[in-house]
């Protein structure tokens, strides 16, 4: 059987493993790189456009962010945007609306308020909005009818942003990389292969042998995994990450059936739930409607809409054991969390379920209506939300598992599109530092950071 030999392999045809592969090929001197893609095509899962709600999280209108996560955030963010404009993507991938994250009730604007005079210092940019200034841009937010006569009766403020870039096509944007990677330097082997699903993984001698379900086998001195939950699952087959489980959580959308907001509306976030809060946005690929979401529910999948054996997967992947129920029983012991859970499967329910869902819209939109959305189907995605089961609780966050040096199986839940490339770089680091290979990380970050 002929092996096919590549210094660095990457599993994975998602953003995450187009912008690793982008970034080998460019800035340093490996010879021979090989992408894996399961699927006939790169970003058909959670990179695809209609899977995420496209936004660039710089951490600005991000209520759940600390300080200190929304510095970190803003540079991997700013990376999105310099890749755009290095390849003249602006206004094809990627866009400029306007963008705020909205507090309601008196608590909320309290909230906005102050972290506003604290975000100011990171994003001076930011400004504050009132209830007159969001009549002129988000009218829809004040009043609480259709034929504005009345205002809502709660305070509320807004904290946001004009001219910056906040969407981006994710799935172009994979694309975007991968060929970018092809034709960083004509001289590399830089191969992608479709419809090339990993069965195993093993370590022989000093390479790692990849196996495909069809038969086909590869190997490499160095391997990445970038395939969301299916990361954990090559890592469980190897023995590694034991420690870890993963719960699937699905994220649904409502579409309005007209356009509704000029830019992105985020809420302020419940500390108590570890998944994104309701906001609305303006959807580039049905003609700036506005999509609402996501929901947040739990599935026994790895992948949405794609059928298969990725329940039997999803079950194994779980590590289901005391640790696991431990942590599931902690999460439904909390009346905020286990309400939340209950509603989000109701949002799912045909005939219930615009108009339990638009009650949560409202906060937006108030003259929103049941007739104004429709469930999106085919839209939303699958996140893996790790499970720590030594430390019995929810990881949030990415999670990486490097036990055996030349091997890294990432799992990358939201915002994953957005620090992409700066979770490139740190791998491409690694990845340099085990082969002996050079990584230009001064051209690097001459590219892709701000200029002091």
């Amino acid at each position: 059987m002929n092996e096919k030999h590549y210094e660095v392999l990457i599993i994975g045809g998602g953003i995450s493993g187009a912008a690793l592969f982008f970034e080998l090929a460019k800035y340093t001197n490996a010879k021979s790189i090989c992408m894996l893609e399961k699927y006939e095509d790169l970003a058909t899962l959670n990179s695809k456009g209609t899977s995420n709600s496209q936004t660039i999280h710089v951490g600005d209108i991000e209520t759940n962010y600390t300080f200190e996560k929304a510095k970190i955030t803003k540079r991997t963010a700013k990376m999105i945007e310099k890749f755009c404009l290095m390849y003249n993507l602006q206004d094809k991938i990627m866009f400029k609306h306007q963008k705020m994250a909205l507090g309601v009730g008196e608590e909320e604007v309290e909230f906005i308020t102050n972290r506003y005079n604290e975000f100011k210092e990171i994003f001076p940019y930011l400004e504050l909005w009132d209830k007159e200034t969001l009549k002129e841009k988000e009218p829809l937010l004040v009043y609480a009818d259709k034929e504005r006569t009345k205002e809502r009766p709660e305070p509320i403020v807004a904290m946001g942003a004009d001219n910056e870039y906040t969407t981006v096509e994710y799935g172009e944007m994979t694309k975007e990389l991968a060929k970018a990677g092809q034709e960083a330097n004509p001289e590399k082997t830089t191969d992608i292969y479709y419809n090339s699903e990993v069965d195993e993984v093993e370590k022989v001698g000093d390479k790692f042998k990849v196996t495909t379900v069809n038969g086909t086998v590869y190997t490499a001195d160095f391997v990445v995994t970038n395939a969301g939950a299916h990361s954990l699952y090559l890592a469980h087959k190897m023995g590694y990450g034991k420690h870890m489980g993963s719960l699937s959580m699905a994220g649904s959308f409502y579409i309005t059936n007209d356009k509704y907001l000029n830019g992105k509306v985020y809420m302020v976030q419940n500390d108590k739930l570890p998944f994104a809060a309701l906001h609305g946005d303006p959807d580039i690929l049905e003609d700036g409607k506005t999509r609402f979401g996501p929901t947040a529910l739990a599935l026994l999948v790895l992948e949405r809409y794609k059928g298969g054996k990725s329940f039997f997967q999803c079950l194994k992947t779980m590590n289901l054991d005391g640790n696991i129920l431990k942590i599931f029983w902690d999460l439904f012991k909390d009346s905020d969390i286990r309400n939340y859970v209950l509603k989000n499967f109701l949002f799912e329910v045909p005939g219930i379920n615009k108009k339990l869902f638009v009650k949560d819209a409202q906060k937006i939109v108030p003259s929103l209506t049941p007739d104004d959305l429709e469930y999106a189907k085919g839209f939303g995605g699958v996140r893996p939300q790790v499970l720590n089961k030594k430390e019995q609780k929810l990881m949030l966050g990415e999670a990486s598992i490097t036990e055996l040096p030349g091997i890294i199986f990432n799992m990358t839940p939201s915002p994953g599109a957005t620090s992409c490339l700066g979770n490139a770089e740190r791998d491409t680091q690694i990845i340099c530092d085990y082969l002996n290979l050079e990584f230009d990380h001064d051209r690097f970050l001459a590219d892709f950071t701000e200029q002091d």
